[in-house]
């Protein structure tokens, strides 16, 4: 049967970038995972094996390393910026790049007296401890006239442990779940906002900020609401962002349920006051949604968001 050649990317995935800023003695760190994808006039190396339009792989990843030199690493978003501009605009049979990146966060070590500096020395300047297990995202995508921008967080655990219930759901002959008026709630969440930014350069968002405004307003909200749901807490997070944050038109979240289930101590003569919990790996609950500016059409796929 005849066939015909449908949507195609090709690029250089997992770039490892990591720059070091030296300011004096004082030294900053942006750590960096890339990923390239380019699209365009890509027809011929798929019927014939023809790259006559083909910019190796190995040219985008040395692409990444040499940008991390000659631009340096504002943020991960100015970044991927740079990069799907020069891929467009400097190639003619490349028609779009989408730029992914996750940025691992590294925090100064701190002294065992709490001071930024050891006695007479400088070492705590450049000593650094990765942050535990969240990592920022951002996919770039630019087209040649408009840009998007979507970024987030994933593996960013959360715990309130009280003020969470869940009762009054549906029940029917197979349910065995008691209902809970104190409970512990947590999750791992995984969200993705969309800037409505799209072509003016001087109205462009500071990055760095509002990344860090949109994880200070999630946080907030998830320890701000009293829980009926996971669902509730979901949408007052989202909420929360899309009213703080004018730059940003929509997000997504997938929040798996960590499950914490009461122990039952009656076994051995004790009495388990909402103490003693077994947290639970699987199977989990898994909520996911999207928050929205009133007006605003959805664009970022439901398949963004991978736990």
């Amino acid at each position: 049967m005849p066939t015909i050649l449908g949507q195609n990317q090709y690029g250089k995935a997992e770039n490892r970038v990591v720059k070091i800023t030296r300011d004096g003695d004082t030294h900053h760190i942006k750590d960096l995972n890339v990923s390239v994808a380019l699209s365009g006039d890509m027809e011929e190396v798929h019927y014939s094996g023809s790259n006559a339009n083909v910019l190796p792989t190995d040219t985008t990843k040395n692409t990444v390393y040499a940008f991390a030199k000659e631009y340096g690493i504002e943020s991960a978003e100015q970044f991927g910026i740079h990069l799907a501009r020069h891929f467009v605009t400097s190639q003619e049979p490349i028609h779009r790049a989408r730029i992914r990146i996750e940025e691992y966060a590294w925090e100064r070590i701190a002294t065992s007296d709490g001071n930024s500096k050891f006695i007479g020395a400088d070492e705590v300047k450049h000593s650094f401890v990765r942050q535990g297990q969240e990592t920022r995202t951002t996919e770039i995508t630019y087209d040649g006239t408009s840009w998007q921008v979507i970024s987030g967080l994933k593996d960013l655990v959360v715990m309130n442990s009280t003020n969470s219930e869940f009762w009054g759901y549906v029940k029917d002959k197979y349910t065995t779940l008691k209902e809970a008026y104190d409970r512990i709630l947590a999750t791992q969440v995984a969200a993705q906002w969309r800037y409505n930014w799209t072509s003016d350069e001087e109205r462009m968002p500071n990055w760095e900020k509002s990344y860090a405004q949109a994880r200070k307003h999630m946080l907030q909200a998830f320890a701000e609401t009293y829980s009926l749901s996971l669902q509730q807490t979901l949408y007052q997070m989202g909420s929360r962002i899309i009213n703080s944050r004018s730059e940003i038109d929509e997000i997504r979240f997938s929040l798996p349920n960590k499950h914490h289930f009461l122990v039952d101590l009656e076994p051995f003569g004790l009495k388990n006051d909402n103490e003693v919990y077994f947290a639970a790996d699987r199977p989990y609950g898994l909520i996911e949604a999207t928050v929205l500016r009133d007006g605003v059409e959805p664009r970022i796929p439901v398949d963004m968001t991978n736990l």
